[in-house]
């Protein structure tokens, strides 16, 4: 009787058990499942540009308190959109990494709203040695000659400026990747600039030379130059500023012109006397 009851108490204890076990489950299952989002993540490396497919793609559980601002959380949102930028596998699609909805694949992707995409003709020089990369920033530099010293014949008229700053590489040659950080010796670069821009460099390529500088990735400050001659090459002195034109004096005001009165001479006067009267008569 005793080993019964022993064994019912036994019994009922691991029923008990496994009852709290399974409810504990289902009450860890539902707190996870509320603290998690299903976010889109690349499946393969997806390159800049690229129209986005089923394939390249995989939703997976992530936190919901680390959820990055503009994950995409529905599939059928990246239907036929391209990528902006390049995304490694893994890596959460953003939407700040995507071309508006309706956007053709390619380099029109990648430029930004209210720029343009505009192709300098380099070389090994020219083009930093290959340095000036896909996402890098340079600075356009023009060696020419200023007309009003050419027109005079002055043997000073040569003169390198800084046009342009902090432009963005958008391509070397027919190579959009930003992932690459190898030089590359190519024979064109494009560049993404402002309509203004793209005037002022097309001028700049048919008055002169063209050079690109390269500059630091996080330096956002202008060059204060007015640019070096060859006479600030010699003496390192800056270029002095053009000497302002000075304001034409007045012109005097006419003097007056004195006007000569001819006196003419009295003639001589005679007194007449008639009887009782007396008068003069002047000849």
């Amino acid at each position: 009787m005793r080993n019964t009851r022993a064994l019912i108490m036994m019994i009922v204890a691991i029923v008990l058990a496994f009852l709290a076990v399974v409810m504990a489950a289902q009450w860890i299952n539902a707190q996870a499942a509320g603290s998690t989002s299903k976010v889109a993540v690349a499946q393969t490396d997806i390159s800049l540009g690229a129209r986005i497919n089923p394939d390249m793609i995989r939703m997976v559980d992530w936190p919901a308190s680390v959820t990055p601002p503009g994950a995409i959380s529905d599939p059928k949102v990246l239907a036929s959109r391209v990528t902006r930028a390049s995304i490694q596998r893994g890596e959460p699609l953003l939407e700040s990494k995507l071309a508006p909805p309706g956007t053709q694949g390619g380099l029109s992707a990648v430029v930004a709203e209210g720029k343009r995409a505009m192709t300098v003709r380099v070389n090994d020089v020219i083009g930093v040695a290959g340095f000036a990369l896909p996402g890098n920033f340079v600075d356009i530099l023009v060696n020419t000659q200023e007309e009003n010293l050419k027109a005079q014949g002055n043997r000073e008229a040569s003169i390198s400026k800084i046009v342009l700053e902090r432009i963005l590489v958008l391509a070397v040659a027919q190579e959009s990747s930003r992932d690459e950080t190898k030089p590359k010796v190519v024979n064109a670069v494009t560049l993404e600039l402002t309509p203004e821009q793209v005037e002022k460099l097309d001028l700049a390529r048919s008055v002169g030379t063209l050079s690109l500088v390269l500059r630091n990735q996080v330096d956002p400050d202008p060059a204060k130059t007015t640019g070096a001659t060859k006479s600030t090459l010699l003496t390192g002195r800056e270029q002095p500023a053009p000497a302002p034109v000075a304001a034409k004096a007045p012109a005097p005001a006419p003097k007056p012109v004195a006007r000569r009165i001819a006196v003419v001479p009295q003639g001589e006067k005679v007194e007449m006397i008639k009887g009782l009267e007396r008068s003069s008569q002047q000849f």
